[in-house]
């Protein structure tokens, strides 16, 4: 069972750049069958409520430990991913689950991230592109690869556990682990220079 291991090649203030670079890598891996996922951090019952109708096919999940076993009534279980067409037009009752995580997952390229980056916020959030394909570059001695060739745009955040918010906007390249010979770290460098970018700092470890 391979693991992955993401290098940031990007990060700016500014959203749209970011997107935008984040595409450009994506483009140079892109599968018909490759997909996009988002997630975000919601934290308060009015964002909860903002989002569920700015994402309204999004589903929503509570990562507290403190959260409800019994959902009050008329509030879906949110312990487990539920839709957000079921939250009801009254949500205060949500205010026990926070935060709460709002995602949509394995959909279309290109069907949702402009609209995701636009209505977010300043919440930490991740736009997660899979099932890429890195070409092989032989004048680099770096093999095609499939296994774990994704592209992770991070927004107002550090780390893929929305944990380290942050004024700026970070984009990952991701490459299968190797032997730790270094092998990731050119993958990574020559995928950064497709773009005109480089690695600016250490891997994030899956």
């Amino acid at each position: 069972m391979s693991t992955g291991v993401a290098f940031p090649v990007i990060r700016t203030p500014d959203r749209d750049l970011a997107l935008r670079l984040a595409r450009r890598m994506v483009a140079f891996g892109v599968q018909p069958y490759s997909e996009v996922s988002v997630e975000a951090v919601v934290p308060t019952v009015a964002e909860v409520s903002r989002l569920r109708d700015a994402l309204p096919e999004s589903w929503f999940t509570s990562w507290n430990r403190a959260a409800p076993v019994v959902p009050p009534p008329g509030i879906p279980d949110l312990t487990r991913y539920a839709p957000g067409r079921e939250l009801p037009d009254n949500l205060a009752d949500t205010q026990a689950y926070l935060p709460l995580t709002v995602s949509m997952i394995d959909q279309p390229l290109g069907s949702i991230e402009d609209h995701f980056a636009a209505v977010i916020g300043p919440h930490p959030a991740e736009i997660h592109w899979s099932s890429l394909s890195w070409p092989k570059a032989p004048e680099r001695d770096l093999h095609g690869e499939s296994n774990h060739a994704e592209v992770t745009l991070l927004l107002n955040c550090d780390s893929r556990e929305l944990e380290a918010a942050a004024d700026t906007h970070l984009v990952l390249v991701h490459v299968r682990r190797r032997n730790g010979d270094g092998y990731e770290e050119r993958f990574a460098e020559w995928l950064a220079e497709q773009i005109g970018q480089k690695v600016i700092g250490p891997p994030h470890h899956s």
